[in-house]
């Protein structure tokens, strides 16, 4: 098959389709896989097509971190974003999947994804990595805290849906009023039709982590976290590993591709902090572009990878993003998270949940004090077994493999059915 991948994001939102392009190409599918363009030597380096898309998505992270947890702000400066950049990623989006004989889009393209789908006449898969479009009584729509009435919080998924449909409809008319594009009719893919099979949603998160829930219906698939094997073949840097020679194993802080206003004050409390509970640490700066020199108790970087990383490291501290949630699950390390946006204070509470992690500390709420509570917390006994009793569950879960499976049975089914349709 000739498969195409929209996602758009931080590389929390390219990540996943990393391992799964790679295992779909060992297949023998072809892949293309849409993304920012700043992300195209990440991509490339694993053998995959890549189609740029244009924008950069930092701006918007900055943008939507100013909106400070304001779920209607936050709406707003994303929104504002997709504004911008809209009419050039819907033109490269269809260069992407000129030739595709299935479409799989991330949160960020599914409506565009599966309206493309349904013009082309090919089946589509939606994969998310937090629950989005599959409504439950379990707990509240992600950007909202448990309502503790199944109803209500069942209320909350309805109604995201019906405002993400509503703004994809006026957002799609207002730029294409703008850049002179070709009027279409959209289509939403989570709603019924008698004449197309229901789009497949594959659950990219463990089920440990987030059981799949009662309500659902049998379209949706909590398949386990996306991840590539162990990176044994990682040669980390002399410095890298002469600091973790030199000492007990420290604790990791990423923030990944969070842009902050305020990263130095951060930085400044995790310095702190680290220093109050007598603990080594490696800070891996990532997008938030925080410098300053290292110590003997202090190494900054600006990336490594986690797979590699964690397990070398005591605990983890970082801002709840789903990729480095399932990267601290699989290290069986406890975690202090520290929220910032949209989905991040869900998984925040759903780490705690199950034991490997204290309570969360939003990023408005962030000082010394509290997070050097935290980093106490998340090193105690009961904390630390719980981390690594899950790390052994997790790591034997197969994400990649349970949704190339579910993938390839959609594709078959797709055709068996359109050959034998009337």
């Amino acid at each position: 098959m000739n498969i195409t991948i929209l996602t758009y994001g931080s590389r929390g939102d390219v990540q996943p389709f990393l391992p799964l392009s790679v295992r779909l190409i060992s297949r023998g599918h072809n892949v293309k896989l849409a993304a920012p363009a700043r992300f195209k030597n990440l991509v490339e380096g694993y053998g995959i097509v890549f189609v740029p898309l244009p924008g950069d998505p930092a701006t918007a992270i900055l943008r939507i971190n100013d909106a400070r947890n304001n779920i209607f702000k936050m709406l707003r400066e994303g929104f504002a974003h997709a504004l911008e950049v809209g009419a050039d990623v819907f033109q490269q989006s269809a260069e992407a999947c000129k030739d595709a004989d299935l479409i799989i889009h991330a949160f960020s393209h599914a409506v565009d994804g599966h309206t493309r789908a349904r013009e082309m006449n090919v089946p589509d898969i939606h994969i998310q990595t937090f629950p989005m479009f599959a409504p439950t009584g379990d707990y509240p729509s992600v950007v909202l805290p448990d309502l503790k009435i199944r109803a209500l919080n069942y209320f909350t998924h309805v109604a995201g849906i019906k405002i993400i449909w509503q703004l994809s409809r006026f957002g799609f008319r207002y730029i294409s009023r703008r850049a002179g594009l070709p009027n279409r009719k959209l289509y939403f893919p989570f709603d019924d039709d008698p004449f197309r099979p229901p789009t497949l949603i594959l659950c990219a998160w463990s089920l440990s982590l987030l059981p799949p829930s009662r309500e659902w219906a049998e379209n949706i698939h909590v398949t386990g976290h996306f991840h590539f094997d162990a990176t044994e073949s990682f040669q980390p840097s002399a410095e890298l590993q002469k600091f973790l020679d030199a000492g007990a194993p420290p604790v990791c802080v990423s923030f990944g591709s969070m842009v902050n206003r305020d990263a130095e004050k951060i930085y400044r409390i995790i310095h702190d902090a680290l220093a109050k509970a007598s603990q080594r640490g490696i800070i891996l700066s990532g997008w938030g572009g925080v410098q300053q020199s290292s110590s003997n108790n202090l190494l900054y970087l600006e990336s490594a990878p986690h797979d590699w990383l964690l397990p070398r490291c005591k605990l983890l501290i970082h801002h709840g993003g789903a990729g480095t949630v399932a990267a601290g699950l699989r290290a069986g390390i406890p975690q202090a998270i520290v929220p910032f946006m949209t989905d991040q204070p869900f998984w925040a509470r759903r780490v705690r949940a199950v034991g490997a992690a204290p309570e969360p500390i939003l990023v408005k709420r962030l000082s010394v004090e509290r997070l050097t509570q935290a980093i106490l917390e998340a090193d105690s006994d009961i904390v630390r077994q719980r981390a690594h009793a899950l790390g052994q569950i997790i790591n034997k879960e197969d994400g990649v493999t349970r949704a190339v499976e579910l993938i390839e049975a959609h594709a078959r089914n797709w055709k068996y059915a359109n050959r034998n349709a009337p």
